[in-house]
């Protein structure tokens, strides 16, 4: 086999890959932001509660998780009355969302907590609700101040990805490594060279789109910033 077959046969793994990737990071946001928002209002037990799953996700191997999900799925799904329908593909979907919804709760804590108290305290003048303060006010300055974070947080996700091979999901490293024993190991630097730019380009995409919303965002705060004396100095009268 020669790079002209070898090349198609990885990218046929592809878009496994990446609908695993954005599974991960889809359902891990929505963890990230429930278990965020849980965290900041200090909910009886329930903080509590998330605050171990948040110190499970960060502090148990990435690997350990994975086998975690693929072996204790099928149990779970048992335990509950039905046949165990859990692929390979599935928990390597479930384990990485719930390492990155536990990392990705670490970014946004932070950045929740480091917008000025007296943002909270004028959203809180003006009667908003927690709801609304979230999405008018504190929300957007978090989200800005979060983002470097959060683009790293995708990156280590991507690169997490190619540990799905070891519970048996057929993504482009598990397909490489099919390639090479098939192959008998000759084609070894070539085919991890061609991984390496795969890998690459996916996280100078995510990177090139966390650019493109930081950017944003800076437009956007810098308008608002410009209606805040007036707002300030209505607060001030008062």
């Amino acid at each position: 086999m020669d790079l002209s077959t070898m090349i198609p046969e990885l990218f046929s793994a592809l878009p496994l890959t990446l609908v695993i990737t954005f599974t991960a990071m889809s359902v891990g946001f929505c963890l990230a932001l429930i278990a965020t928002t849980l965290r900041v209002r200090r909910v009886p037990v329930i903080s509590q509660f998330v605050d171990l799953y948040v110190s499970y996700a960060r502090s148990v191997p990435v690997v350990l998780q994975l086998f975690v999900a693929f072996y204790g799925l099928p149990l779970l799904v048992i335990l509950f009355g039905f046949k165990d329908f859990i692929t390979a593909t599935m928990a390597a979907m479930v384990g990485l969302s719930l390492y990155h919804g536990g990392y990705l709760s670490e970014v946004m804590r932070p950045a929740y907590l480091a917008v000025e108290r007296g943002q909270h305290d004028a959203a809180d003048s003006l009667g908003y609700s927690f709801r609304q303060k979230m999405f008018r006010i504190v929300g957007p300055q978090a989200i800005h101040i979060g983002l470097p974070g959060y683009g790293n947080s995708i990156i280590y996700l991507i690169h997490n990805v190619a540990l799905v091979m070891y519970i048996g999901a057929a993504d482009v490293m598990a397909t490489a490594h099919l390639i090479m024993e098939r192959d008998y190991n000759q084609f070894q630097f070539e085919t991890y060279l061609v991984l390496a730019v795969i890998y690459s380009l996916m996280c100078l995409v995510a990177w090139l789109i966390i650019r493109f919303f930081e950017l944003r965002f800076a437009v956007h705060l810098s308008k608002e910033a410009k209606a805040i004396p007036i707002k300030t100095a209505a607060f001030a009268s008062v």
